[in-house]
């Protein structure tokens, strides 16, 4: 008899999506370390790359009094003379339409009755810039709190 196989999970699935595509690997990586930082800052993460019928939300996190809507945005570092290049600066790369669009984002997950929504006193759109190296180790986190 054949040994039977464990069910088949949604992170299964990534991470066969993600060999594939390299630019999709490092934004999950990016999207884990960012997820693992807020746990340390005391938010349990509500969701992780939701999605709506405008897109998709990184990270949706509660720390009992603010819900948190998160845009994660990973770089790989290249030193260059002992420096970062300023190119890669993650938080520099959103821009006004990217946060109208994760505006529009947390409406439709707010209005959508399918999932249980936790009574928060403080709605708030963070943004997360995660550097790692060619290794996948992290170079550099900034978390920008109430970023628009």
């Amino acid at each position: 008899m054949p040994a039977q196989q464990p069910p088949r999970t949604s992170s299964d699935r990534a991470s066969r999506e993600d060999r594939g595509d390299p630019r999709r690997a490092l934004g999950r990586l990016g999207e884990q370390l960012a997820a693992a930082h807020l746990r340390r800052l005391g938010f349990s993460t509500l969701g992780r790359n939701v999605r709506t019928r405008h897109g998709e939300i990184d990270l949706i996190a509660f720390n009992g009094e603010a819900l948190v809507f998160v845009e994660v945005k990973t770089r790989l570092a290249r030193p260059r003379a002992g420096a970062l290049r300023p190119e890669l600066e993650p938080l520099t790369w959103l821009r006004p339409r990217q946060r109208a669009r994760l505006r529009r984002l947390a409406a439709a997950w707010l209005s959508s009755e399918r999932h249980i929504r936790p009574s928060a006193h403080t709605i708030r759109f963070d943004a997360v810039g995660v550097i790692v190296d060619e290794g996948g180790r992290l170079v550099r986190l900034d978390h920008l709190e109430g970023a628009w």
